[in-house]
Order: structure tokens, then C-alpha cells, then sequence
């Protein structure tokens, strides 16, 4: 019955005797018994006769006769097809050795469609090029304006025709087949002159500032660093990485930020504001956002809920060119207003625009007062030195509208911002000194961020603006907000003290979703 002869080696595999020693006798003789089936029956597999052999022997019976070996060649450059008949050959081996064979056999070479596409597309991505549209690609300073490069055509490897080739040398049993691919030109969907044509600015948004001169000093220094930048389709733009960062001998001056609750100067306070703009222009032109960070503090100078706050390194703010084309960037300070504006071929389909829109959902306590030392006040008399403010939650929107008509509004992202502590004045030291002796305990801080806009009084509640003008327009109408108040000596508006990985010790991270990205208009 049986058609293969199970044949038993038996094979000795050592023996060794050792000299006798106290306590120890000698190894037993070790045997070691193997089997190995053997095809008895006479049975070939496309042409092989493997009557005989074992699995193993057998497998390199048919690999010697059908060896693989297929390559796909394009001028003197090659790529090696992944070999797809292995599996099917051990599979074939598998159901020969394990029941009752058939005395021949074909080696299986169909259904190998999406294989065949899979490697047609591996090896194609060695030799395509991309054809180039017509394009800003760089920059005049001195006459302000884009400069735009000719198209360039591209060239693609042939799939279909490729993928048919290697489904062809499967079939007729090749397997070292040289495959010669086929391409051609690939024209560019814009040219140059089109281009031009094209190319409008596609979105503007406008903050204003305040009247602090450094800190309008380093808001300019931070829009000149970005005017001008060409983002290339699929490249992402980092502010941090595109600023750099902010120095002294970079021209940056010290103005005011707060430093753990406190107001200290910063060398480069106020850049957050180029940052919120640069958002704000960039979520209406229809770009993706890849990362931003709201501040800890409600921030003046925008709505709450459309801020982006920087510090370098981290945290950054970073979008993603996901147009066909490259776009560039126009930011500008001038009469205590900062604008930035995107520049390139329409993103979204016409007729559509993204809008953002912040609506103030819960009101949050003050936090606990703080409490510093004033030894000219009698033991157990307080005195307020600056009142708490509260806390808030946001909720920010896209807004979709087309033909002038909103049609969705979708959550984006969530804030939650924080207040800031009553500082209570006490004496604590049972000696009440005179007040051209006074002594106080010196308040602990941490290290701040960069950037950060003035307009917040500490001591006194500072609500967030109206709005930051019609904006319902969407891509192309410059928003603005009304001019925040010249701060007293000293103070800037609110915002987050977030450094690498999370705020700056003794300051809570926004309740905020880190990574913003605008869903597709319809």
C-alpha cells in the first residue's frame, strides 16, 4: 500500500571511554537515530525526476533546472524581482512527501497579478522622475516679489507593460529571465506661463501689536526670517527651524514675558505673535497643520483658541506643503501690525474657503494665591498686590464655507488656559521694619519662553477681544484685531511657559490637542 519506503539509518554518532576516575564511570556508547523519507515511486515535477530523492534533494533537483535568476534591466542600471515561485515550489514539495503522490507534476506560475504590479512599481521607483511644474523657486528681496523657474518634463517607467512582462517569463517557466522596461516623457501638468497666471496670494491675516518697541523690534526680526520662504510640495516648514534661533546678536531685544506667572524681559519676547499670525494665514490657505501648541495663558492679541506658541526649540509650529505646486510665504511688520500671507495656486476647490471660529465654553476659577513678604506691613494685616484672573476653556472650529454659505463646522481642537494667582503681601517676621527698610523674599523662577506679546496686566482681568475681524470670507481677506493697550512698565500678555517635552517645571501644560490637522474641505 504504502509508496514510500521509510528507510531507517541509524548512525553512530560517538563513543568515547574515559579513563577511570574516583567516583566516575564510563560514558555509555551514544546512538543517535534519524529518518529520512524517500520518494520510491516514480514521480517528476515539470520534467524532474525526483524517484529517489529526499524533500531536500529534490528541491535543489528543481531549483538546478528552474533556477531564479529575474532581473529587470533599464540602460546599464538593474533591479532583482523578488522571487515568487519559493513558496509555491515548498508548497508543492509539502503535498508530494505528504500523502499519496501523483507521478507528475506542473509547477504552478498564475495568480501572481498583484505580485507582478508590487515589483513592476519597486523596480519603476528606481527610475522615474517626476515632471516639474512651472513654479516660484526663489526669492528677490530687493524688487519683493517671487521668481518663477520653467517646466521640466519627467520620465516613467511603463507598469502595465512591465508587470506583463514578468507575468509572461512566469508563465512560460523563466525564472531567470532579463526583462527589459520601457518608458516614456512625462509632460508637466502647469507650465510656466500657466503659472503666472495662476499664482495669486491665496490668504492674509493681519494681528495688530502694541506700542513696545523691542518687542515690535523682535516681531519684525521674526517676519523678515519667514518672508520669502519657499515651501516645495510635500516639505514641511518648521518656524523654529526657518528663525532660528533668537539672539542678541541677531539684533532680538529683551521684552516682556512671563517667567513662571512672573513678568520678566526675554530676548525675543513677542515672537509668538508672528507665529499665530503665520497660523492663521495658513489654516485659511487650506495647508495642513502639522503641529502647533496653544499658549498656558489666554493670549490678547487673537482670539483665544487661534494661538501658536513657539519657543525654541521646542515648542515649534510646522505645516505641511500638501499642494501641487510650490508656495511662498510674505510676512511684514510695519504701524504696529503684523501680516502674513500665502502665496501660490489655490488649494482648496473654487468657491470654498476654511474659516476658524473660537467659542469660550467654561469659565475657570483663579488659582490658589501666592504670597511674598513685606515686612512694612504689621504681623497678620494682607495686602493684595495684584488681583487673580481667571481660567477658561475654548472650543475652536473649522469653518467650511462655499458660495458665501457656511456649509460645516467641525471641532478642531480643544484649550483649556490657565489663570493667574492672587499675590497676597503678609509679614511673617514678627519685625515690622520701616519702608526704606524694607526686606522682601526673593520669588523663585524658572526658565521661560520666547516670545511673549505684551497687552496682559497682571492684577487685572483682561477679557479676550471681540474678534479678529470678518473672517467668514475665508482665504484672501486680511483679519485683524483691535490694538491691544500699551502695557504698564513691565507686562506682556499671557502665554505658555512649554519647554521640550512639556511646560517649564511649576507650570501645567494647555489642555490642548498638540497636532491640528484641518480635515479636506469638501
Amino acid at each position: 500500500m504504502g509508496v514510500i519506503l521509510l528507510i531507517l539509518i541509524t548512525v553512530i554518532v560517538f563513543m568515547v571511554k574515559s579513563s577511570k576516575k574516583a567516583g566516575v564511570e564510563d560514558p555509555e556508547t551514544t546512538e543517535v537515530q534519524t529518518t529520512e523519507a524517500e520518494m520510491t515511486k516514480s514521480v517528476s515535477v515539470e520534467g524532474v525526476d525526483i524517484t529517489g530523492m529526499s524533500r531536500d534533494e529534490a528541491r535543489a533537483a528543481i531549483l538546478e533546472k528552474y533556477p531564479w535568476n529575474m532581473t529587470v534591466v533599464f540602460g546599464e542600471d538593474s533591479y532583482e524581482v523578488t522571487n515568487l515561485m519559493a513558496s509555491r515550489i515548498d508548497s508543492l514539495l509539502t503535498e508530494i512527501y505528504s500523502g499519496e503522490p501523483q507521478e507528475t507534476y506542473s509547477l504552478d506560475t498564475t495568480g501572481f497579478e498583484e505580485a507582478a504590479a508590487a515589483e513592476a512599481k519597486a523596480a519603476a521607483g528606481k527610475w522615474n522622475k517626476s515632471a516639474q511644474n512651472g513654479a516660484i523657486e526663489s526669492y528677490d528681496k530687493e524688487k519683493d516679489t517671487f521668481v518663477f523657474a520653467g517646466e521640466k518634463a519627467g520620465f516613467a517607467i511603463d507598469e502595465d507593460k512591465l508587470a506583463a512582462d514578468i507575468l509572461k517569463a512566469l508563465a512560460d517557466k523563466q525564472f531567470d529571465a532579463r526583462i527589459t522596461a520601457d518608458g516614456g516623457e512625462v509632460q508637466p501638468e502647469i507650465t510656466q506661463a500657466s503659472a503666472k497666471e495662476k499664482y495669486k496670494t491665496i490668504s492674509t491675516f493681519t494681528t495688530d501689536t502694541t506700542a513696545n518697541k523691542n518687542r515690535n523690534t523682535n516681531v519684525r526680526l521674526a517676519a523678515e526670517a519667514i518672508n520669502g520662504t519657499i515651501i516645495k510640495p510635500g516639505e514641511e516648514f518648521s518656524f523654529n527651524g526657518t528663525v532660528g534661533k533668537r539672539t542678541e546678536e541677531k539684533g532680538y531685544k529683551g521684552a516682556a514675558a512671563y517667567n513662571n506667572g512672573e513678568v520678566v524681559q526675554e530676548i525675543g519676547g513677542g515672537v509668538c505673535q508672528v507665529s499665530t499670525t503665520l497660523y492663521n494665514a495658513v489654516v485659511r490657505a487650506g495647508l495642513e497643520i502639522s503641529y502647533r501648541r496653544s499658549h498656558t495663558f489666554e493670549p490678547s492679541y487673537i482670539t483665544p483658541g487661534q494661538d501658536a506658541t513657539v519657543s525654541y526649540d521646542q515648542p515649534d509650529f510646522r505645516f505641511i506643503n500638501n499642494s501641487k505646486t510650490a508656495i511662498g510665504l510674505k510676512a511684514s511688520y510695519a504701524n504696529q501690525k503684523m501680516t502674513v500671507s500665502v502665496y501660490g495656486i489655490p488649494i482648496l476647490e473654487d468657491g470654498v474657503k476654511w474659516d476658524l471660529r473660537s467659542e469660550k465654553v467654561e469659565t475657570l476659577d483663579p488659582p490658589a494665591p501666592t504670597y511674598e513678604e513685606d515686612q512694612t506691613l504689621e504681623p497678620g494685616v494682607e495686602k493684595l498686590k495684584s488681583a487673580g484672573t481667571n481660567g477658561s476653556r475654548w472650543v475652536t472650529y473649522k469653518v467650511v464655507i462655499k458660495d458665501g454659505k457656511t456649509v460645516s463646522e467641525e471641532v478642531d481642537h480643544k484649550t483649556t488656559y490657565k489663570g493667574h494667582a492672587p499675590v497676597i503681601l503678609r509679614n511673617t517676621s514678627g519685625v515690622v521694619l520701616p519702608p526704606d527698610e524694607t526686606t522682601t523674599a526673593e520669588v523663585s523662577t524658572v526658565p521661560t519662553v520666547d516670545g511673549m506679546p505684551d497687552g496682559y496686566v497682571p492684577g487685572e482681568s483682561t477679557p479676550p477681544p471681540a474678534g479678529n475681524g470678518d473672517m467668514s470670507q475665508g482665504p484672501g481677506v486680511t483679519g485683524t484685531t483691535p490694538a491691544a493697550p500699551a502695557p504698564d512698565a513691565g507686562t506682556s500678555a499671557p502665554e505658555s511657559n512649554m519647554g521640550p517635552g512639556g511646560p517649564e517645571p511649576g507650570i501645567p501644560a494647555p489642555q490642548d490637542t498638540p497636532v491640528v490637522a484641518p480635515n479636506p474641505g469638501p
